[in-house]
């Protein structure tokens, strides 16, 4: 049976309210399940979604902005349909993106990015100066990624941050040891990613693991199971929207303390704190004929300097901006 997304307010009409008849705009996916009864090729489900989107017209900003406050001010069912079908080419890209590392069903994940930009539509406030299909995509991202870590066999990986985080770098980093010309030894790979060669291991293990069911305990009374730590699209959006704009300013600060500093103090704060593939303690010890403890030592200085002068050049710095130096 074709699967419709109705598009609803997040909050219904309290009992004697008089609410405006509108006409029923349903999101109808059924393209998507609904084979051609009259095609004389193969039906290309797919390429018949695409084809639908581009029906609907891109909105300028005033448009969108103008959607959008209907919709949070009058709960306006015709305007948060025209929000949704005029960024569904978004969900698309998006999906396209994620596709490449997630090999299954590419209309899965079309239409769990649906479901994510119905509820940025309704929770998305036009008066904070962001442009909705920014926000949005932060919805659209975590509706994909539940999907992709409730369905593949690594459903694990959502217990802790480090696990979340190797599951997502793992084997992108091992790609570019090998490219490197590195043979990929989990002691390497555990430097690199900063964390445990003991967590390295577990995860390669769990990669090549077979299917673990949501539904299994993981504690020895059997009262947990693994579905209990999946993380919730319904929580951490705003948070994480606020999170990328405190890590922007955060970005500059940095910058302009990297103009304070010099020679080991620089080069360990561009190719060791700051940079994606960081050099190896060992590789700045050889450059500079000192032992890795002593790279070590002096990174945990620069470390610590910079945060005293953050905490001074930003207010409230402990409490909004700590854990991106963690």
């Amino acid at each position: 049976m074709a699967k419709k997304t109705k598009i609803e307010s997040a909050d219904d009409p309290k009992n004697g309210e008089q609410v405006p008849e509108a006409e029923d705009k349903t999101l109808d996916l059924s393209l998507i399940t609904k084979p051609s009864e009259r095609a004389l090729v193969p039906y290309d489900p797919l390429q018949a979604y695409l084809w639908e989107v581009k029906r609907y017209s891109l909105l300028t900003r005033e448009e969108e902005l103008e959607l959008a406050v209907q919709v949070k001010e009058k709960k306006d069912k015709n305007a948060a349909y025209r929000l949704v079908t005029a960024n569904l080419r978004l969900v698309v890209k998006i999906a396209m993106d994620f596709h490449r590392y997630w090999t299954k069903s590419l209309l899965d994940l079309i239409q769990e990015g649906n479901l994510g930009l119905l509820q940025a539509v309704y929770k998305f406030d036009p008066y904070r100066g962001i442009k909705f299909s920014y926000y949005a995509s932060f919805w659209i991202k975590a509706y994909m990624l539940k999907f992709i870590m409730e369905n593949w066999k690594l459903v694990k990986i959502g217990t802790t941050q480090t696990q979340r985080k190797l599951f997502f770098n793992l084997a992108k980093e091992r790609e570019k040891l090998i490219s490197q010309g590195y043979n990929q030894e989990p002691k390497l790979l555990a430097e690199r990613l900063d964390v445990k060669e003991k967590e390295i291991e577990e995860m390669s293990q769990r990669l090549g693991s077979g299917e673990v069911s949501l539904d299994a305990p993981i504690s020895d009374d059997g009262k947990e199971a693994y579905a209990a730590f999946l993380p919730d699209p319904e929580a951490g959006v705003d948070e994480k929207l606020s999170d990328h704009e405190n890590r922007e300013l955060l970005i500059v600060k940095l910058q302009d303390y990297r103009s304070r500093l010099s020679g080991k103090d620089l080069d360990i704060f561009d190719n060791r704190i700051m940079s994606e593939n960081p050099l190896t303690l060992q590789e700045l010890g050889d450059k500079y004929k000192i032992s890795r403890e002593r790279v070590r030592q002096i990174q945990d200085r620069v470390i610590k300097n910079i945060k005293k002068w953050l905490v001074e050049e930003i207010p409230n710095f402990e409490e909004n901006f700590i854990h991106f130096l963690k």
